[in-house]
């Protein structure tokens, strides 16, 4: 299959891991902003192939994981009402909010629905004149766009009982935050090619020529992450902090000029907490006050709302890249897919999610688990390519 196959040869890989360990002399971290791209890592192996001095750290790239407990909890509040139909994403159902998720809910009655785009939400006000449906409108720039066609659809049709819970997140200023934090270790990074396909690589250059890291935006394949480690790596030893497009096969500089005026029209930027992170100022979106008819949090009165965190969970510093999930004492005892303490663990895109899916809670010591180039596995072998 044109642009996967080919992504996934492992003589292709065996070419980019040997050019990573002839052009690296220094220890780098280069962080991923992207669960997707986190899962690729873990499941490919590939942060085991690069030589000892290339270490990749995890960072804030699961839109569920950093939807901040306050938000969960609102949208615990609203799904409670009789009157209510709470559509969600279903990755957003097993989220621990401070008293329960959202599946909880939906078994003690509450009118909890799995929706595969907005635009289901929408449908549904129509079909239920009668009930208040609302769409948790969570995510990165990536779903800004469908998000807003939404609202954009619902004011047009005149809908007065269809409204979201807007909890959009946006990827510079958390690469920003990261790059300010006490500790901070990451001297790169790989940036997340679905944003970019929406908004372009134009946010970046002034993140690389403020903090001179390199930013090479990646896909989503072995090849296209190797590629960018590569890439990153020629950038740091020659001095230089640029933003590169490795994958130009789908983003444009400019993103999609479509997508970007409809985000324009609907939302407007303000600051927005991050959970296990905190308030990251002018990091979020929310709906702009000619949409403010489609606000959830205004229509039903839920900004007072009283969180209680995990004591236990240190998703907030997986998030940051300061620990990863085989640091945290409760990662695959306490904390599992079926128990989770945290987001990271439940999310599909989460970090703590991908290390027990891939098998790394069953092992003594990760650190020193690392995989030889000759352990790849040729294409088409039926396997996957790395292991």
């Amino acid at each position: 299959m044109k642009y996967l196959d080919e992504y996934r040869d492992s003589v292709g890989a065996r070419k980019l891991a040997a050019a990573i360990a002839r052009t690296v002399t220094q220890p780098w971290t280069i962080m991923e902003v992207c669960g997707g791209q986190t899962h690729t890592i873990v499941k490919y192996g590939i942060d085991r192939i690069l030589p000892a001095e290339v270490e990749l750290v995890h960072g804030p790239g699961c839109p569920v994981c950093v939807t901040s407990l306050e938000m969960i909890d609102r949208a615990h509040a609203i799904a409670s009402r009789p009157d209510v139909i709470f559509c969600s994403f279903g990755d957003m159902l097993r989220v621990p909010g401070s008293r329960g998720d959202l599946l909880q809910l939906k078994s003690q009655g509450a009118d909890v629905r799995i929706v595969y785009s907005p635009l289901d939400a929408v449908n549904l006000a129509v079909a239920n004149p009668g009930r208040q449906v609302i769409f948790f409108a969570i995510g990165f720039e990536t779903t800004a766009p469908p998000n807003a066609m939404a609202v954009w659809l619902a004011r047009k049709q005149r809908l007065t009982n269809f409204s979201v819970l807007v909890s959009h997140v946006l990827v510079p200023p958390a690469m920003t935050a990261i790059l300010q934090s006490p500790g901070n270790r990451v001297r790169a990074f790989l940036g997340p090619g679905h944003v970019c396909t929406v908004v372009g690589c134009g946010e970046y250059g002034p993140i690389a020529d403020r903090f001179h890291v390199p930013i090479v935006v990646t896909g989503f394949e072995p090849l296209d992450l190797l590629e960018g480690v590569l890439w990153v790596v020629r950038q740091l030893e020659e001095g230089r902090a640029e933003v590169e497009n490795q994958y130009a096969r789908a983003v444009r500089p400019e993103g999609n000029p479509a997508s970007k005026s409809l985000i324009e029209d609907v939302f407007e930027v303000c600051d927005r907490k991050w959970r296990g992170i905190g308030l990251i100022p002018m990091s979020g979106y929310k709906l702009r006050p000619a949409y403010y008819d489609f606000d959830a949090e205004r229509r039903f009165a839920v900004s007072g709302i009283e969180t209680q965190e995990s004591a236990i969970c240190i998703s907030g510093e997986i998030l940051k890249g300061l620990k990863k999930p085989h640091d945290c004492p409760a990662f695959g005892l306490t904390c599992t897919p079926q128990n989770p303490l945290g987001a990271t663990m439940v999310s599909s895109e989460g970090a703590c999610a991908a290390y027990y899916a891939y098998g790394r809670h069953l092992e003594r010591n990760p650190s020193d688990a690392l995989v030889p180039l000759e352990s790849l596995v040729p294409l088409g072998s039926g396997k996957e390519v790395i292991r």
